[in-house]
């Protein structure tokens, strides 16, 4: 745990205090009474399917296999900490602040991670090898996260291939390359996938949609459509939103590579699309946009900064995914809404130990997704932390400033927005509050 003066110690205390002091042994009665006799055959090889196999197996991104019990358990003293911390699975968003209904979230529930901790506890027994379920089989990891959802994308659009050193500096590849598209579609999902799944030569992929202008020559003009970061699954949007893609349009890349000991010739990124039929016409409008901080990030050696940004719209909006953007020195991240005529401050989303390994887009369910009326304030915070105290620091001796290469901050987030008016703000509000006396009964 950081030191008192850590920017976010306050805000990992408050998001793991609770489940702390119920599962860790000398702050609950009896594991074992709590939970019963855990195996891992007919328990815990369930969970791990769930939720660890998909990244922990040969040729993909964990750094070692959790299939077998023999794999397992020479880990367990180390799973049963990752559990309780919540680092592992990689889903860093708190379960006890602000909205908790996400699309695609991977955290385990507390159930869940008290029978992970008490099968350690008893000794990690393996059980009646009779109750292991059927292994199962795996999507090749160089295919399309999306396409178990939505099928094979539509449309790729591949960036130019471009040769990583073994070893070497923060490099950027920034081809501009034409959508081979005829006619406009609106788009339902998005993703963006590396040739090379699972080793994180790829830092971070920006694609900038670009039309021509009134005198021929391109401008971006039109947009992002994804910012890819490592550990991102995609875009999804909602029913009744739409993000458009025009024919004739190009993709302006920005690819950050950074070397990660192996070279790697003709590395090809590529942009899935996946779209809505043919006349589809949405009500609304969403965009992708980077909402900054205000201010500069100049971290001195063994200190810790706290930046803030604010933006607010002439419109009603709806918030549907929140994506933090921070680098080595960046661990906590928070996402408000003012409302001016009541005072109100409500906190949608909290990040406290947020980790630049995992650059997770938070989509909201769409039932829950924010909605903010004109004039209110969203409040976007970030912490960082350049102490010894931050496991993830290279150097706690520099000044830290904003800056592109991954030794250096930034002080964005990646925010999906729906543009409403006053008619549809209004419905979809009574809508909800319709269902709410429904789920109440459920």
């Amino acid at each position: 745990m950081r030191k008192e003066n850590s920017v976010a110690g306050w805000a990992l205390g408050v998001g793991l205090a609770a489940l702390v002091m119920a599962l860790v042994p000398g702050h609950a009665a009896s594991q074992e009474g709590a939970v019963g006799e855990v195996t891992f055959t007919r328990d815990i090889a369930p969970l791990f399917q769930q939720n660890c196999e998909a990244c922990h197996q040969p040729g993909q991104i964990g750094p070692m296999s959790l299939i077998t019990y023999d794999q397992v358990r020479p880990w367990a003293p180390m799973i049963r900490e990752k559990v309780i911390t919540q680092e592992m699975p990689p889903y860093h968003y708190d379960t006890n602040i602000g909205i908790q209904e996400l699309k695609e979230d991977k955290r385990l529930s507390p159930e869940e991670i008290a029978t992970i901790v008490a099968w350690v506890d008893q000794g990690a027994p393996m059980g009646d090898p009779a109750d292991m379920p059927p292994p199962v089989t795996w999507p090749d990891p160089a295919e399309w996260k999306f396409a178990e959802m939505f099928g094979q994308p539509d449309l790729v659009v591949p960036a130019k291939p471009v040769d990583i050193p073994a070893t070497g500096q923060d490099l950027w590849w920034e081809p501009l390359v034409e959508v081979p598209l005829a006619e406009d579609r609106w788009l339902k999902a998005i993703e963006v996938k590396p040739s090379v799944p699972g080793r994180r030569v790829v830092h971070h992929a920006n694609t900038t949609l670009y039309l021509p202008g009134a005198d021929g020559e391109l401008q971006g003009q039109g947009g992002r459509y994804t910012e890819y970061a490592s550990g991102k699954l995609g875009e999804i949007i909602p029913e009744g939103a739409g993000r458009l893609l025009p024919a004739n349009s190009f993709v302006r890349w920005s690819i950050h590579i950074f070397p990660n000991g192996q070279a790697i010739e003709g590395e090809v990124t590529e942009l899935g699309f996946w779209f809505h039929p043919e006349g589809y016409e949405p009500d609304y409008v969403q965009d992708l946009a980077n909402y900054r901080m205000d201010g500069d990030l100049d971290i001195p050696p063994h200190g810790t900064q706290m930046v803030t940004g604010y933006h607010s719209w002439d419109h009603p909006v709806r918030i549907d995914s929140f994506q933090p953007h921070m680098h080595l020195r960046g661990v906590a991240s928070s996402l408000e809404i003012f409302y001016p005529e009541t005072g109100e401050r409500e906190v949608v989303s909290m990040i406290s130990n947020w980790n630049a390994e995992w650059q997770i887009s938070h989509i909201y369910e769409d039932h829950v997704a924010p909605l903010v009326p004109a004039g209110a304030v969203m409040i976007v915070t970030q912490w960082y932390d350049n102490t010894a105290d931050n496991p993830h620091n290279p150097d706690p001796d520099v000044w830290v400033y904003r800056g592109s290469r991954t030794g250096d901050e930034m002080s964005h987030s990646w925010i999906a927005v729906t543009h409403l008016d006053q008619e549809g703000y209004e419905r979809i509000k009574a809508e909800r509050e319709a269902m709410a006396p429904v789920a109440q009964q459920q």
